[in-house]
């Protein structure tokens, strides 16, 4: 699989006179009669103004997606590849027309990423992929927080924690991504029937969702690469059968890849403060 996004997906298509509609009348520069709308909680809403940012409006991708088919014989872990592409494809879809709107408002990135999947009850073969954040602009209209090609960056980061990694001397460049989808051999009924009442690992299990696991993150890991990024932050793995037959498992790994912001010293850093939550 290769990554896709960061030179633009060919095969976005282009935003929906809906949505140009709706984009024009945000609150930014050229329109200051306009409102902004965000999925920020209140606190949100005042670190990322306090870090220097407005926030111009909600930005939306979706794909709907026919996955193909692909077979493993009943003894065989191996990786589902034409799965595998297919969920990869979804989510860049998805998240370059959600970038392409964070442009067509002006957004220097997009912050709080959320992707959901989710199977559609006409056809099992289908899912819908959304991707959905607020678009930010930088309120002194500084270009350096953009993201690879001067695009607009995405980051699955909250408001507090974009706020926080700025007062850490870092900037978010690029949410990456990695899946697999594996098939997980069955054991056979002599290795089932010599386990039996026993304590033992299954090996073959083991295995295989540890192969998959490496598979997805091992993919993640190198999006950041290729986009430029010293590390990666906020990384999360997801696991979901998504409907498929028993034995068949995705595992998908996504994280806000990152980069030093030029200028900062080490020295800059913000003492830690100890705080004590409250919750039971």
């Amino acid at each position: 699989m290769t990554d896709m996004r960061n030179a633009g997906h060919p095969d976005a298509g282009p935003v929906p006179q809906h949505a140009l509609q709706r984009l024009a009348g945000l609150r930014r520069q050229g329109h200051p009669d306009g409102v902004f709308t965000s999925d920020f909680s209140v606190n949100e809403f005042l670190l990322v103004r306090k870090a220097g940012f407005e926030p111009i409006g909600l930005c939306v991708g979706s794909c709907i997606y026919h996955v193909g088919m692909q077979f493993a014989g009943w003894s065989d872990s191996m990786e589902m590849q034409v799965l595998s592409t297919a969920m990869y494809e979804a989510r860049s879809l998805a998240m370059e027309r959600m970038r392409q709107e964070a442009a067509q408002m002006g957004a220097d990135g997009i912050v709080g990423v959320r992707l959901t999947v989710r199977r559609m009850e006409w056809d099992d073969k289908v899912l819908e992929f959304v991707a959905i954040g607020t678009g930010i602009v930088h309120a002194q209209g500084h270009q350096g927080f953009r993201g690879p090609y001067g695009q607009p960056f995405t980051s699955a980061l909250s408001g507090q924690d974009f706020w926080t990694l700025l007062q850490a001397g870092y900037r978010p460049l690029e949410m990456v991504m990695g899946t697999c989808v594996f098939h997980v051999a069955r054991r056979g009924v002599f290795a089932t029937l010599g386990s039996v009442g026993q304590n033992v690992e299954l090996t073959n299990f083991s295995v295989a969702l540890y192969e998959a696991r490496e598979i997805a993150m091992e993919r993640m890991q190198l999006e950041a690469s290729r986009a430029g990024a010293e590390g990666v932050v906020g990384a999360d793995l997801h696991e979901g059968s998504h409907g498929w037959a028993t034995h068949v498992i995705e595992f998908f790994a996504i994280g806000t890849a990152v980069l030093p912001i030029e200028g900062h010293k080490p020295e800059d850093l913000p003492d830690p403060k100890l705080v004590l939550s409250v919750n039971s």
